[in-house]
Order: C-alpha cells, then structure tokens, then sequence
C-alpha cells in the first residue's frame, strides 16, 4: 500500500491551481493583444474639411407675399344693347384691339337716321335763310327796308348754322357710339371671368368679361413691425415665386405707412415687369438686403453640430502625423446659401470637419478624403 503524507497532498494541489491559473493569465492576455490588434485594423472615420474664411455678409429679411396684376381691367359695355355673341371664354388669350363680344346695334342705328335727318333739316332751312338774307341785302342797298330787316336775317341764319354744328356733333357721337356695339379687349392678356351671356341685355356700363394681364404685376410682402425703421424705397430686394424659375431682382417700391392690427406687419411693395411665367395671384417670397456685415467668419452649415456643451465645430490637428479633432464650442449668427456665420469660438483660416462631423467626438483621429487631402491637409494647422 502506498501512502502520501498530506503536506505532500496540499503541496501538490497548489502546483496544480498555479499551473491553471497561469494558463488563464496567458489566454486572457492573448484575447487583450488580438484586441488591440483589431482596434489597430479598424478604418479611421473619413471626413471632408474645409477653411474658415472672413466675408462680408450681407444681412437680410425674408418674407413670403402676394402677386396682384397692375393691370386687371373688368371690361363693361359703353353702349346699352342686347349682347348678341360672346366671342371669348375664361383662359382664352386675347390681344389688344381683339373683338370680346358683339352687341346689337339696331337702336344706335335708330338714333342716327333720326340725327341724320335733323341735319338734312337744318340744312334745309340755312339754305331758305340765306336766300332771304341775300333778298333783304338788295333792298337794303335800294334803300327799300331797313338795316333792321337785314340784321334779324343774318341773326336768324347765324342760329341755324350753330344748330346745324350741333347736329353734325351729335351724329358723330351716335357714330362714335355705334362702333361701341363691338367690345374690344383694351389691352392683352388672358380672360379670367365671362360675366355675360349670348341673349343678356346690359346697360351702360355693365360688365362683360374680367381680362388679367401679367405684363406688370405687384408683390404685396409683410414684414415685423420690428424691423420697419430699416426698410426704405430703393432697397435691393430679390423675388422668386413658385410658378417660375427664374429670380427678379429689383427695388422695394413704396411701403405702406399703416401697420396691419392683426399680424402687426407693415405691407412692402415692389413691381415685377415682363416676366411671362409670373401669375397674379401666386405666392412669392422677397429677401430684402438690410445692410452688411465686414470680416464675417464664414463656414459651411453642416460642420455646426449640436452636442450637450451646445453648438459645436470640429478643428484639426496633426499630431505625430495623425490628424485628430477638437471640439470647439462656437456661437453662430445669420446663415445664407448654405454658409453660417460664426460670432465666438473660430478664428478665419482654421480648418474644420464637414462631412462626418455629426459622428465625432473630442479627440478623434480621422482620415481626410483622398480628394482634399493634397489640397488641403498640407495648409491645416498643427
């Protein structure tokens, strides 16, 4: 029988847990160096950067309006008549001088033959008059009447002859009117409303059709009553509106000494000339130029992140030849065209992170784009 002293035992068995224990330590060390090893392989975040430059700014107001036509005839009938042809419908482009609508003209006819006849009248009797005139002349010198005689003859032809002035006036008027049966478009553009129909009877005066012309049209724009005092006629002010493509540039044209109750704005005007596309009644937004800001430092909107420390951008560094980040907290002012204004924490010429700034933290290394590194990488401060 073989017998083991129990020193021997314990002696033994703490051999063996050391032995364990060790192979432990080895593979846990193992696991920490492949770790690092990966971490060491892992892609560094690419970000694109760009330089912080000092600008003037232009300081601006914006605000969203109403386009009206300057020239919005509602075209009405200048003679009373029954409307025998409406000749247009809504939509329908018309030109300048283009017949609308026929009226029927019998009555004007009517009035001239009657007018024609007055004169045809008149003259009738001028001619009897002036045969008495001449007879009473030739006595007159045969000293058989008096002048008297003579004068009432010449007073009485002088009066026919006013009263054929007057009735030559008034078939000219009738004339005049007469042509009136046709209704003319005044000037071009496109029929909004057609008021009357084929067999209506209008008066002087009623109306036939609506006609909108966008030759000339009129941007009503609110802005705060805040910043009334800074608005002026002559401003710069640029307009775009949804119907178009294009941007007009021009001037604030009066601004209306009233301010709204309701919405406490005051009401800008501007004109917008000979721009097709343009519609009454549309939308459009008008950015006004208030004045300018010098060595405004400028960068690009998307390197502005939010963070718990507040509005943040990301600087770069290079460190032992790692480009590495730093975060800044930064106060902005006014953005336009994609560019922020930065007020406190950047300086004009210090690089920052755009793209991929919303995915970084202090301390950061990163990789620029290839695209910008030979372009830019070279001028970033260390």
């Amino acid at each position: 029988m073989i017998t083991i002293d129990w020193l021997s035992a314990i002696h033994w068995r703490r051999i063996a847990q050391s032995g364990f224990y060790g192979m432990i330590l080895a593979l846990t060390a193992c696991q920490e160096s492949s770790t690092e090893a990966q971490e060491r392989k892992k892609p560094l975040p690419m970000v694109t950067v760009h330089q912080a430059q000092a600008k003037t700014v232009s300081l601006t107001q914006e605000s969203v309006g109403t386009l009206e036509s300057i020239i919005d005839p509602t075209i009405a009938a200048e003679i009373a008549g029954r409307v025998m042809q409406v000749l247009v419908h809504p939509g329908q482009r018309v030109k300048q001088g283009q017949v609308i609508a026929i009226l029927d003209a019998t009555d004007v006819r009517l009035q001239l033959q009657e007018a024609d006849t007055e004169v045809a009248r008149i003259e009738a009797l001028i001619r009897n008059q002036q045969k008495m005139v001449e007879r009473n002349q030739a006595l007159v010198d045969k000293n058989f009447i008096s002048k008297n005689a003579l004068d009432d003859t010449t007073t009485q032809l002088d009066a026919l002859k006013q009263q054929l002035s007057g009735a030559k006036s008034r078939v000219a008027a009738i004339s005049h009117n007469g042509s009136k049966h046709r209704v003319l478009a005044p000037t071009d553009g496109v029929i909004e409303t057609q008021i009357v129909s084929n067999g209506d009877f209008v008066k002087i005066g009623d109306p036939v059709v609506k006609l909108i012309n966008n030759s000339r049209l009129r941007a009503h724009l609110p802005f705060p009553e805040s910043i009334a005092k800074t608005l002026k006629p002559g401003l710069p002010l640029v307009l775009t509106t949804p119907t178009a493509s294009n941007t007009v540039k021009t001037v604030i044209r009066d601004i209306q000494p009233q301010i709204d109750i309701n919405s406490r704005a005051v009401d800008v005007t501007a004109d917008i000339v000979g721009q097709a596309d343009w519609q009454p009644g549309a939308s459009v937004t008008g950015k006004v130029i208030t004045g300018e800001r010098d060595r405004t430092v400028l960068v690009p909107e998307q390197s502005v992140v939010l963070r718990p420390a507040g509005e943040v951008v990301y600087t770069l560094t290079q460190t032992n030849g790692e480009a590495r980040t730093r975060q800044r907290v930064v106060k902005t002012g006014i953005s336009s065209d994609g560019q922020i204004e930065i007020l406190q924490g950047l300086q004009a010429g210090e690089w920052v992170v755009v793209d991929g700034a919303g995915f970084l933290t202090d301390d950061t290394q990163v990789q620029i784009q290839e695209s910008q590194t030979n372009t830019k990488t070279e001028h970033t401060p260390s």
